[in-house]
């Protein structure tokens, strides 16, 4: 548990906790969606989202160098850009995470209870959402050992993937078009930007790193190592899960499963292992989830201290958790696991946060050469690479991102605009 945010972490630390974070709901459930837009091209996409989140971690950690504080990207814009342009980019994470945490949720439900999955991720998120409030962390011991549970379940899934007998009778050459996963298909080599945008889901719980700059003990020699080492274990991880799932599955079999990786192992005539990964899949989901609703409410509290949410997100609980915006942020998960499933949570998810890393991008740009330990084309690169996926993304997703960003920013600035009508001259 973490009872207040003191320098007491070290780059091991960081790279597990961030690792907790982002082998959660993606490697999952990403997959699907991702092979019903690509196709065969899938590990092209992975590699596409992989750049994309290797300049957005290089801007990330330079602007985390540079602001070591809580509040990630909404800090870093508001501070490098404007308060405008760091108001939306709060908001594109806090719809970027709440999206996230109803897909975490969804992921768990659709593993754990296949039968009532809405319902089984409603009480995960319930219960999780109880032990942010009661000040439930986790350490960087317990993170270690979730990663090396998690990979050792992935590396089973690999296995058996590339030397089980299988079921597959090789790959489409082109996008699945009668997968029964809700993904509008964009026609011909576009498709495989669209399912960079989506496996991108799966790379952007890097962010976590980047939160805890403050609670680190050299942030400005730790944080850029802990972001390149688990960056580079996610990457391989990645590939090899993707690469199991094409030759154990096919294509067309892969977009058509929402469970995935179980489905892989039973196609491998390896049925036992089914009730490991489900395991294996209920545990990382559920600590995405927690990892997520934690690193939600610290923004809400940030950007409540400065006047863009209402102060009560700013008051805290006896352990120095801010629980209004914990219980907040789990509504608005609730509210997006109900009106939608795992994938779509994971396009909108995946849409709000490119916006958010094509900010952090040019924010980036603002930094003097002095403090860039990086080179700027990465931050350039990012910027066109974010904009990129996010248009490709589905369209319904691209459109609902579109109006909630609009809808939030425009709350924020009635928020701010009250706040300073509702000040006294002179205070």
């Amino acid at each position: 548990m973490l009872s207040s945010l003191t320098r007491r972490l070290g780059t091991a630390d960081a790279v597990a906790l961030g690792l907790a974070a982002m082998l959660g709901a993606g490697v999952f459930a990403a997959f699907s969606p991702a092979a019903a837009a690509g196709g065969s091209w899938l590990l092209l996409a992975v590699a596409i989202a992989a750049v994309t989140a290797l300049c957005n971690a290089a801007s990330t950690a330079d602007l985390a160098v540079a602001h070591p504080e809580s509040g990630g990207g909404y800090v870093y814009t508001r501070e490098r850009l404007s308060p405008g342009t760091g108001r939306l980019a709060g908001v594109s994470f806090l719809v970027g995470k709440v999206s996230s945490a109803a897909a975490a949720a969804g992921v768990f439900g659709t593993y754990v209870l296949p039968a009532h999955p809405v319902i089984c991720a409603v009480v995960v998120i319930v219960v999780v959402s109880a032990m942010v409030i009661a000040g439930v962390r986790w350490s960087p011991g317990t993170a270690w050992l979730l990663v090396g549970g998690t990979l050792a379940v992935l590396a089973v899934v690999v296995v058996v993937g590339l030397l089980g007998p299988g079921g597959s009778t090789g790959v489409s050459a082109s996008p699945v078009t009668d997968s029964p996963v809700p993904v509008q298909i964009v026609p011909g080599p576009l498709g495989v930007v669209t399912a960079a945008g989506i496996v991108f889901f799966a790379f952007a719980g890097y962010s976590r790193v980047a939160t805890i700059g403050e609670e680190l003990r050299d942030p400005d020699r730790s944080l850029r190592r802990a972001v390149v080492i688990s960056f580079a274990v996610l990457t391989v991880t990645y590939v090899a899960v993707a690469g199991a799932l094409l030759v154990g599955l096919g294509v067309d079999r892969l977009a058509a499963e929402h469970a995935p990786l179980v489905a892989l192992v039973d196609t491998g005539q390896a049925p036992a292992l089914g009730v490991l990964v489900r395991i294996g899949a209920a545990v990382a989901s559920g600590a995405a989830l927690l990892s997520v609703l934690v690193t939600t409410s610290r923004t809400m509290r940030e950007m409540a201290r400065r006047g863009e949410l209402p102060k009560v997100f700013t008051k805290t609980g006896s352990r120095q958790n801010p629980w209004p915006a914990d219980i907040a942020g789990a509504v608005l998960a609730i509210v997006v696991a109900i009106l939608a499933g795992p994938v779509a949570a994971i396009a909108l998810s995946a849409c709000a946060t490119l916006v958010h890393y094509a900010l952090i991008n040019v924010a980036a740009l603002r930094l003097p050469r002095a403090r860039r330990r990086w080179p700027v084309w990465l931050s350039l690169l990012g910027v066109v690479l974010c904009v990129g996926l996010a248009v490709f993304l589905p369209l319904s997703a691209v459109l609902i991102t579109a109006a909630a960003l609009l809808g939030g920013w425009l709350l924020c600035t009635l928020v701010v605009r009250w706040g300073a009508h509702a000040t006294p001259p002179g205070d």
